[in-house]
């Protein structure tokens, strides 16, 4: 009987502690929650750099929780980070390379979250075509199976053409990201009828093997409504402007 009641009281702490385990997605909402509200995040960004890394790979299985998550992370750091040293982005190539964001213990930069983790290891120059060589454990362990290119549309990097920053659920992932990527290209995108010719965002020429080369580009625009046909459409892209612009939320 005494066994039976040690055994009672072990399981009730096993799963007391169970129970109080970060929920990360939730974690990821609540830290843009109060970024946005304008609200003291040091209690989450604690939470996020002591994590275990293997809390993160039991909990961040597939591709919609680790995408919303990590897109969720990369938007709040931005913020954060910026809000609090805006002359770092004097210097973008540095800024986005620096690892200054500590997750799981690890210290990683915005670069290995964009193109390490979200686009699974493509390389930041390859223009979405081109792998990356040798990607480490932490990248390897956390990446997503298969890439999406809404994420180009969810992003934010701080600049005024960066996209708003939204809050993403992996419940309503798909139908977030279908929502952003909407409403971004409608306001980024010009077609000209007498030209027939269609102005876009740079985020196409970066990443166009990410879209399908020029052909992808213009079905996903097509799709979009932004040009009534793909035939003989030109395609001209904008310049980017990097202006910082941040708090630039929007409600998906």
């Amino acid at each position: 009987m005494k066994f039976k009641g040690i055994t009672i009281f072990f399981l009730l702490i096993f799963s007391l502690c169970k129970a109080q385990k970060t929920e990360l997605n939730s974690l990821s909402e609540h830290f843009l929650e109060k970024i946005k509200n304008g609200e003291n995040t040091e209690q989450q960004q604690q939470q996020l750099a002591n994590i275990e890394l293997e809390e993160l790979t039991t909990q961040l299985k597939t591709d919609t929780q680790k995408l919303a998550f990590w897109v969720n992370i990369y938007n709040a750091y931005i913020q954060v980070i910026l809000n609090k040293n805006p002359e770092l982005y004097e210097n973008r190539g540095d800024f986005f390379s620096r690892d200054q964001i500590t997750i799981a213990k690890n210290e990683i930069s915005f670069d290995k979250i964009e193109h390490g983790i979200i686009r699974r290891s493509q390389s930041k120059i390859g223009l979405g075509y081109v792998k990356k060589g040798f990607p480490d454990k932490f990248e390897r362990l956390l990446r997503v199976e298969n890439q999406d290119y809404r994420i180009h549309f969810a992003l934010n990097c701080g600049a005024k053409d960066c996209p708003p920053v939204g809050i993403y659920s992996p419940i309503r992932l798909n139908e977030q990201f279908a929502k952003s990527t909407e409403l971004f290209l409608k306001q980024s995108s010009n077609y000209d009828s007498t030209e027939n010719k269609v102005y876009v965002t740079s985020l196409f020429s970066w990443f166009r093997g990410d879209f399908g080369g020029k052909d992808g580009i213009q079905e996903i625009l097509k799709k979009q409504g932004v040009i009534p046909t793909t035939d003989g459409v030109a395609i001209d892209y904008k310049d980017y402007n990097w202006t910082l612009a941040l708090d630039n939320f929007i409600d998906l």
